[in-house]
């Protein structure tokens, strides 16, 4: 007898960010997923890390909550692994870009590593 594992998708993920879909997002997190964040703020030697769905759900929440636009410019998979960048720009025209890796587990993500910069 063979188990198929459930295949993760990359494309609701595109969809939800860039309709910035929090819950959508936050769905395709395995429920102990961890979240890595490094930028001018949280550098390697101390990055930002959130642990659990819940977590990362809220701050997916209050990401969403900004004014501001979400493009995927760059989306791979390639088995248990994925990669996507993201541009955001505010409305005020401060502009974000976001690199982030996945490990993937049963379809959904079970770690992040986001590395992010944005304008001064």
């Amino acid at each position: 007898m063979s188990v198929t594992t459930p295949a993760f998708d990359l494309a609701a993920l595109a969809r939800a960010i860039e309709a910035r879909d929090a819950a959508g997002q936050a769905a395709l997190y395995a429920p102990g997923a961890v979240l890595t964040t490094i930028d001018a703020t949280t550098g390697p030697s101390d990055p930002s890390v959130l642990r659990g769905r819940e977590a990362i759900g809220a701050m997916l929440d209050e990401v969403c909550s900004r004014d501001m636009t979400h493009e995927v410019r760059f989306q791979l998979q390639a088995g248990d692994r994925a990669a996507i960048a993201v541009g955001c720009r505010y409305a005020d025209g401060v502009r974000v870009h976001c690199m982030a890796t996945f490990a993937l587990r049963d379809g959904l993500i079970a770690e992040q590593t986001t590395v992010q910069a944005w304008d001064a």
